[in-house]
């Protein structure tokens, strides 16, 4: 008898309402349709029908590692603090490490990557340039500590992700790994029926000074991403910003009164000139206690990762810093300020000689405070937030915008995690040298979700036939025992064919 599932087998409780704190169409649409049940805040139990379609975005992708040279492992979700220490990282990763202790007192993380792991496997089994390059990777479940776990499975607290590392001699060497993973990752997208783009973005975190992330387009997307038609895309946080500020016409530092004006709307109102006329402020400090106050054109955001790259270990001010340093919100400005207190701006005002900028002062503002007499600045630097409208900095035309989910992401790590962890191998000269490493890393809940946002419509998942649970459900409208005899045989043939069937 062929093999195909009785839906009255099926263990599939559908529900006919929407869980009231399901706010994207996947999150709805899978608790609905029978595929997930949530047990906690960014913690969901995966039903038969979830595990189908799971399997099957896991099954291609272990057939794309496969065609790009990665073997698989798995590694312990359950990790010891001694590794995070090594690299640095135990103190770095923050409040969203889940950290524990056993009944000895030893502390222990429950893995959100597997650097350090892998690192310490490698480094232990590994001594040879001769065995190199070494291409690593395991589906595994991974754990954040998210403050506001929502979306669904697009940020819970527990997730199932797919990362690999491959270690290397050369930077060659993982330039063809990075390229080949790459295009892996595309297969795996366009198998999956994603509609993706592949964008520059921030390392964050894991580390590493190129990386590209691969976005699947969606209006839910919580990521914002600028992309033009000779091939450019960024993400907006990582995409370099050529924006334009527009000098104000004034020949003379003013300073007017702008009683309840705090944003740069109101101000752009009442002084009649454009945002991109005014300054928009923001303070800070580096990692030495040094006060920076950072200045980007009205109309566009101080970029913090952008910020944090320019001054290192950046941190916002708090209300109490800025009031004992004399900042204030919504009126803060370069003349004036405090002692010791450096001025950045964004590239983009350089060639502009007078500002509109805050007073330093609750109700004023300055209109036309001129650089290198009214105030001086200590250094330049692309401060903005990329949006739609600048400057593409490959053909400088306009960059138009999207939003995305990140499904996938590469990682060139260079020697951040094998020199800090003493993982060395002899090279042809017998001369030690760290691994040169890479990582790449797959959202496998995510990317289910992302499936599910870009197709459904009203009456349901729309599912990709590579990833459906089922290639087809036979009906059997009706009971008589000739309607279910031939449901069945259709059922029956369908199977024989090579198709997964349900019959209903």
């Amino acid at each position: 008898m062929a093999n195909y599932m009785l839906m009255s087998r099926l263990y599939a409780p559908t529900l006919k309402e929407t869980p009231s704190d399901a706010d994207i169409e996947s999150h709805k649409l899978l608790t609905r349709g029978a595929f997930l049940r949530k047990t906690s805040s960014g913690i969901y139990t995966f039903l038969p029908l979830g595990q189908l379609v799971l399997h099957k975005i896991e099954n291609i992708i272990r057939e794309e590692m496969a065609a790009a040279g990665s073997q698989e492992i798995l590694m312990p979700a359950l990790q010891p603090a001694e590794l995070w220490k090594e690299s640095g990282r135990w103190d770095d990763y923050g409040p969203e490490l889940m950290r524990l202790v056993d009944r000895h007192d030893h502390m222990y993380c429950l893995g959100p990557t597997h650097e350090e792991v892998i690192t310490s496997l490698i480094k232990n089994e590994l001594n040879s340039y001769k065995q190199l390059p070494c291409n690593l990777y395991q589906i595994q479940t991974k754990y954040r500590d998210e403050i506001r776990p929502r979306f669904g499975l697009l940020r819970g607290r527990e997730f199932i992700m797919k990362d690999a590392y491959s270690f290397h001699d050369t930077q060659e060497s993982l330039q063809e790994t990075y390229d080949e993973m790459s295009r892996a990752y595309g297969r795996v997208n366009d198998r999956c029926g994603l509609n993706w783009r592949g964008v520059e973005a921030d390392s964050g975190q894991i580390g590493g000074k190129v990386t590209t992330e691969f976005m699947a387009l969606a209006n839910s997307g919580e990521a914002e991403l600028v992309h033009c038609e000779c091939g450019y895309a960024a993400n907006v946080e990582a995409g370099e910003c050529i924006c334009k500020a527009c000098a104000h016409e004034a020949d003379h530092i003013e300073k007017i009164s702008t009683p309840g004006v705090h944003t740069i709307e109101e101000l752009s109102e009442f002084l009649h000139v454009e945002e991109n006329q005014t300054m928009k402020a923001l303070s800070g400090k580096s990692a030495d206690g040094d006060v920076f106050v950072l200045f980007v054109p009205g109309d566009h955001e101080v970029n913090e990762i952008k910020a944090a790259k320019a001054i290192p270990g950046f941190e916002i001010l708090t209300d109490e810093e800025m009031e004992e340093l004399g900042l204030h919100k919504g009126s803060m400005g370069p003349v004036g300020l405090s002692d010791g207190i450096k001025v950045i701006a964004d590239n983009s005002l350089q060639p502009i000689e007078r500002w509109v900028v805050g007073a330093n002062e609750e109700g004023y503002h300055y209109v036309g405070a001129k650089q290198g007499e009214d105030f001086e600045v200590s250094g330049w630097a692309d401060l903005c937030v990329t949006k739609p409208g600048d400057e593409c900095p490959c053909c400088h035309k306009p960059l138009e915008g999207d939003r995305g989910i990140e499904v996938s992401q590469v990682f060139q790590l260079g020697t951040k995690y094998s020199e800090s962890m003493k993982a060395f191998y002899l090279d042809e000269k017998g001369k030690q040298q760290p691994f040169i490493m890479g990582c790449y890393g797959i959202g496998v809940t995510r990317t289910l979700a992302a499936i599910v946002e870009q197709h459904f419509d009203e009456n349901g998942i729309k599912w990709p036939v590579t990833v459906a649970p089922a290639h087809v459900c036979v009906l059997a409208v009706g009971k008589d025992d000739y309607i279910l005899e031939a449901a069945a045989k259709i059922a029956e043939d369908c199977a024989n064919a090579g198709l997964e069937v349900v019959l209903d």
